[in-house]
């Protein structure tokens, strides 16, 4: 296909250029009715390409026109059979996916790194989750991959599951053989779905992993406004079909339009035609970009006295995943020095490491600065004692599930004091955040192990999804036995 258009872009533009006598919603009518406080400092021109449908701008409930070109144009870019475009994030994508996936009572494999959003399909599903505990990278104290011998194990113990979730690559960078996993799936007829939020860009660069759909896998949900260029909460879903699970993919656009809004955001729908757009055009180069800065500030860093990166195994090089535990700093303070003393800002920090995003659209200028700023920080901590290791608890490992997450979530629950909640049911979810991956599901019973590792987090002031409204955890949801 001509990946050289924009078919809903120029649609909108279209539109917006015969001035029309607007009265559909939004009430802003084009660029006229915004705030000045917020024009005078951005202008006007983008918000009169905030629309709702019109014969010139189709539907993405039901698109015949504009969308639809441009979501045939994603399809073909990426090599799917059908793709969508998601307005509400890669959350309603994942969503989805377990929704048409696996009903009521059905069971799922589902990776215990899974973001928040997989707990909320599974709500929705009432689907019964069977988790698979990824591998512990133990020198950087971050989970790893999901093995092959895990997923053929947990086939050959529950072979009624009707698909696999997982995500790929990590918030880390850290990739999974998906080819070795996608047969496993298919010999026992269940499907492969991919969290590949974070890996839209693999199929770019032969440096890369390969991309989910390239490694077999049935669905997978991207988020494009992560590292390829569109706006935030721009997500797409792509299907491929491999002679399993026919009828899950005639239910995928039926429970799009559950879990996505009704009005759908233009700006982010034409971001996404854009960014497709830039990928098939460019892609190459831009990934190139991005590798280049990547490995040039990772070879720089780890030459500073007391700093190390993260280099070995199956990685997307532009995660720049690095530590000062060698000085005795935890990755919190890490983060928290270079942005408030060098306003160096990082994607996230855990309890050794920090997390630089790099992409095409970063500069030279921008990594020289955060190598500088580790040099600084070295010449000002070197003689401080190394970070002991086992200070922190590693993420638990499967707690008790007594109930799936739907069941508890429609649960009578009663609140009890967090010191007071080991050996109980939680009602609730618990996730630091980033990277949100729920430590304790609803349903689970609350361990020593699972409370310890969740108040590490709490002592530190990590921000906390499941936490009190006033940002503490005194309090915690569990559900009576």
């Amino acid at each position: 296909m001509e990946q050289n258009q924009t078919p809903l872009l120029d649609a909108i533009t279209e539109f917006i250029a015969g001035r029309p006598a607007y009265f559909s919603v939004p009430g802003h009518r084009l660029e006229k009715g915004i705030s000045p406080r917020w024009t005078d400092k951005v202008g006007e021109k983008i918000f009169s390409y905030d629309v709702t449908e019109t014969p010139l701008t189709d539907d993405l409930h039901c698109p015949e026109g504009a969308i639809d070109k441009a979501q045939k144009l994603l399809a073909a870019l990426y090599g799917a059979d059908r793709s969508f475009f998601l307005i509400n994030g890669s959350t309603c994508g994942n969503e989805a996916m377990i929704l048409s996936a696996a009903l009521a009572g059905e069971k799922i494999l589902i990776a215990r790194n899974a973001h928040k959003s997989a707990l909320m399909g599974l709500i929705l599903s009432g689907a019964k989750p069977v988790y698979l505990m990824p591998e512990v990278i133990c020198e950087w104290g971050i989970q790893g991959e999901i093995t092959e011998a895990s997923v053929r194990k947990g086939f050959a113990e529950n072979p009624d599951c009707k698909a696999l979730f997982i995500v790929n690559p990590s918030y880390y960078g850290v990739c999974s053989d998906l080819m070795a996993i996608a047969e496993i799936c298919h010999t026992y007829g269940a499907l492969l779905l991919v969290d590949e939020a974070h890996g839209g860009h693999l199929y770019f660069h032969s440096a890369f992993p390969r991309g989910a759909l390239v490694a077999g896998a049935d669905m997978c949900v991207q988020s494009m406004h992560k590292v390829t260029g569109a706006l935030t909460q721009s997500s797409v879903l792509h299907c491929k079909y491999h002679g399993v699970g026919s009828v899950v993919f005639e239910r995928i656009a039926q429970n799009l339009q559950l879990v996505q809004s009704t009005s759908p955001s233009y700006l982010l729908m034409a971001s996404l035609d854009c960014a497709r757009y830039e990928l098939a055009l460019h892609g190459t180069e831009m990934m190139e970009k991005a590798l280049f800065l990547a490995t040039y500030a990772r070879n720089k860093i780890k030459e500073i006295a007391g700093f190390c990166c993260m280099e070995n195994g199956r990685l997307d090089s532009t995660r720049l995943v690095f530590s000062a535990r060698e000085m005795g700093l935890t990755g919190y303070a890490l983060k928290q020095i270079l942005y408030e003393k060098y306003a160096v800002n990082l994607e996230l920090a855990d309890q050794e490491n920090v997390l630089a995003i790099v992409t095409y659209a970063n500069e030279l200028q921008d990594l020289d600065r955060l190598i500088a700023a580790c040099a600084e920080i070295s010449r000002t901590h070197v003689g401080y004692s190394r970070l002991q290791k086992n200070v922190y608890p590693h993420f638990p490992m499967f707690p008790e599930q007594v109930m799936t997450p739907r069941d508890a979530y429609f649960s009578k629950k009663i609140s009890v004091h967090w010191q007071e909640a080991v050996g109980l049911v939680s009602g609730q979810m618990i996730a630091p955040y980033p990277p949100g991956i729920p430590v304790i599901y609803p349903g689970e019973r609350i361990n020593q192990e699972v409370w310890a590792y969740i108040d590490c987090f709490h002592r530190e002031k990590c921000h906390i999804h499941g936490m009190d409204r006033d940002g503490k955890l005194g309090k915690v949801q569990i559900i009576p036995e």
